[in-house]
């Protein structure tokens, strides 16, 4: 099959990654003195990027960094995973951002985002980044609104298929600005936000599906759902793909993963239900380590988890 090009409009940091038995309460002071820290590279977008390119995909990543160590670490990163890093800009008027990653021993995260370079990107980098003539653009939600809006109008006047993972989600972001959407997919707490329903059931993750349906101008509504698998309603009729059997070690990244699996394989064969397959195995490697970045699947894993499972793709 031939390698598409992807450009990844969305965020780059550094993540700050905290393992801990649980949470401390306000006002309590936790020692750990049994799990760790350490800074891994990350963002959304990074993430996905990188991501795309261990699937297989000719990825491009339009992204705002500081002038500091961290940005040239990433850049390092990036570089040795193929990605195309010419949008990658730097600037001197922020730090590279950081995200604060808090780990629980059962696997799930909170997670504290410090955009820095990322809230400077704007509409003039869309431009420039559209000089990579790509085949389909990917973006997330920890960038300016602007810079997403530009990027959506541009793909859609140009005909290129958009992918959006719609994350972290604002209840005041203009959905009905967007231009057309191949897939627009949040998890559940997004879902919410946007929507006001709770996606707790088959009903009421129709429901949400539906109102998303209404709220944006997409083909597919794919909604995560962790560990009971993902929805995906069409316009017509809606299917529901469970989450592989797997143990959580960390969740970090595993909603970057699956957004852009799903993406690269449905651009590949063009089957909505195949490709979440794809991108739910592939969640599903990327839970089973530590870490968000150094847990990225690549394609051969992820073929190779599937012939072992006999899991149907």
């Amino acid at each position: 099959m031939k390698s598409q090009r992807i450009l990844v409009i969305s965020s780059a940091n550094i993540d700050f990654v905290q393992r801990m038995r649980r949470v401390p309460y306000s006002g309590e002071t936790i020692v750990e003195d049994t799990l760790d820290y350490s800074y891994v590279p990350g963002g959304k977008g990074g993430n996905s990027a990188v991501a795309f390119s261990r699937f297989g995909a000719d990825t491009v990543f339009a992204c705002k960094l500081g002038d500091d160590s961290n940005a040239k670490r990433l850049l390092n990163v990036y570089n040795k995973e193929g990605i195309d890093t010419r949008y990658a800009v730097r600037t001197e008027n922020a730090v590279t951002g950081l995200a604060s990653i808090l780990i629980e021993d059962n696997g799930r995260n909170r997670i504290v985002v410090y955009p820095g370079a990322n809230s400077t990107f704007s509409a003039d980098d869309v431009e420039e980044a559209f000089n990579s003539y790509p085949d389909a653009v990917f973006l997330q939600m920890e960038i300016p609104d602007e810079v997403i809006l530009e990027a959506s109008h541009r793909a859609d006047k140009a005909d290129i298929p958009v992918f959006i993972d719609a994350g972290p989600a604002r209840m005041d972001f203009p959905l009905g600005r967007l231009g057309r959407v191949e897939i627009f997919s949040p998890n559940e707490v997004e879902t919410r936000v946007f929507t006001g329903i709770n996606p707790t059931n088959e009903e009421s993750c129709l429901r949400a599906a539906i109102r998303l349906s209404a709220m944006v101008d997409a083909k597919y509504i794919v909604i995560k759902l962790g560990e009971r698998g993902s929805f995906i309603y069409d316009g017509r009729e809606y299917f529901i793909i469970p989450a592989e059997d797997v143990e959580a070690v960390d969740t970090t990244g595993a909603g970057d993963v699956f957004s852009a699996v799903m993406s690269y394989v449905y651009l590949q064969n063009g089957n909505i239900v195949s490709a979440v397959k794809y991108a739910t195995c592939a969640a599903a490697l990327s839970v089973m380590k530590p870490g968000a970045y150094t847990s990225i699947p690549t394609r051969k894993d992820v073929l190779s988890y599937i012939r072992e499972k006999k899991t149907p793709v």
